[in-house]
């Protein structure tokens, strides 16, 4: 069984949506929105946390300063803008930001 996490946040209280000013990432059969370094997914009357975790990793492609990527800070690291999302080093790969 896998485990089941839900967002922090109702459907309710924020409706991602396409206005609603939060990066889309498709997600298999279905449309994630990055919101504050979560992934959340409509799942009935909530959303779900999703994986975090980039679609490539630094072992597919390097960010850093000659990557070919806008950086941006981010607290204490780098995120790096890739194909309309942001992509931070986390171990052995990049979380979704």
């Amino acid at each position: 069984m896998t485990q089941h996490d839900t967002a922090e946040h109702t459907q309710a209280e924020h409706a991602h949506g396409a206005d609603c000013g939060h990066q889309e990432v498709q997600h298999g059969d279905h449309v994630d929105y990055l919101h504050d370094g979560h992934r959340h997914a409509a799942h009935e009357d909530h959303y779900d946390e999703h994986e975090a975790k980039a679609e490539h990793a630094p072992a597919d492609h390097t960010h850093g300063d000659d990557c070919g990527h806008e950086s941006v800070q981010h607290g204490d690291h780098v995120d790096y803008v890739h194909d309309g999302h942001r992509h931070a080093v986390h171990g052995d790969h990049y979380d979704e930001h």
